[in-house]
């Protein structure tokens, strides 16, 4: 496989913008797909080049000292020089993005390990490999070769798939209770940004939104009452609703201090926002939410707070489209 690939000619084996998922309805099984399930962590980029490794997010941020052990993981391989596309998970049972949110931003050896939390690295893909760009090979020639080149165990995992039952595959998924699959083109090169190539089945509707403002509190609540979402179409924020459950008490004390930061006297969206009492905030921070549905005036239903994302820019989001 490594022949068929095309040589780095010099080029460093960097962070490479990274393909994304579309959303679609479609559930599907098919001998050219093949399906992985979805996990619920921070998307991560790994690269070494001799005893040097570079950890970087989907946006390019730096992840090294906040994953630690991952790093050493990839350190301990015995190959000098790769480049490997994965997902980093919370060990154990509840792999949830709420638990794995617990280490986001911290680089500190001490605080990190008084989380209590430890993470998974799985991988999916192989972007590189001994200095060979293997991307240009097919989606299922890249995943027997990540398999064959990894000896996995401990903070490195290898990111199963299973071909031609989709379905099957799906329904089982969403029993188990696990955010869905993706479906991957078999035969697909590895391209950065949104492909059709690669799809998401959801079990449930959850992305993540633009916070443009908050409300007032009421009642024994602190902070704020809920946060004003919006997405970006056509270089504009546009309004998605607000989301006022899913927040501990440490939690709203944290973003509250953040919106306190970002404070502003113009509204962020281009839409007029219905709701009383406003403040906004300038569009720094980006939230993952969970909601049962999209309402037919583009609000969202019943949506809950799941945690805050540092490894998104807040110019990426957009609205999901099916």
């Amino acid at each position: 496989m490594v022949r068929a690939a095309q040589p780095w000619d010099g080029e460093e084996p960097g962070w490479r913008a990274p393909m994304l998922a579309a959303l679609t309805e479609q559930r599907f099984s098919d001998k050219a797909w093949i399906y992985e399930r979805k996990l619920d962590g921070v998307r991560a980029i790994g690269v070494r080049e001799g005893s040097r490794v570079w950890l970087w997010s989907r946006s390019g941020q730096a992840l090294d000292r906040v994953f630690p052990e991952v790093v050493a993981a990839l350190r301990a391989v015995e190959s000098s020089c790769f480049a490997v596309d994965g997902e980093i998970v919370a060990a154990g049972r509840d792999r949830g993005f709420g638990t794995l949110q617990k280490r986001l931003g911290l680089t500190d050896p001490a605080r990190i390990a008084a989380t209590g939390v430890a993470v998974s690295y799985y991988l999916f893909d192989l972007l590189h490999w001994q200095r060979h760009d293997v991307r240009g090979l097919a989606q299922r020639q890249r995943k027997q070769l990540l398999s064959a080149a990894f000896g996995f165990g401990g903070v490195l995992r290898y990111s199963a798939h299973r071909n031609t039952e989709g379905e099957r595959f799906y329904a089982e998924a969403c029993r188990r209770g696990w955010e869905g699959l993706i479906a991957k083109r078999a035969s697909a090169p590895y391209q950065a940004g949104r492909s059709h190539d690669w799809l998401k089945f959801k079990c449930a509707f959850g992305q993540e939104f633009v916070v443009g403002g908050f409300t007032e509190p009421s009642g024994a609540r602190a902070e704020f009452g809920a946060l004003l979402l919006g997405y970006h179409r056509s270089g504009r924020l546009r309004y998605a609703g607000k989301v006022g459950t899913g927040f501990t008490t440490a939690t709203l004390r944290s973003l509250g201090a953040m919106l306190r930061r970002y404070q502003t006297e113009v509204s962020p969206f281009a839409d007029r926002i219905p709701e009383r009492d406003c403040h906004w905030v300038r569009p720094r921070l980006v939230v993952q939410t969970e909601f049962s549905e999209w309402t037919r005036d583009g609000r969202l239903r019943h949506p809950r707070y799941t945690g805050l994302r540092t490894d998104k820019d807040p110019a990426d989001v957009v609205r999901e489209q099916h």
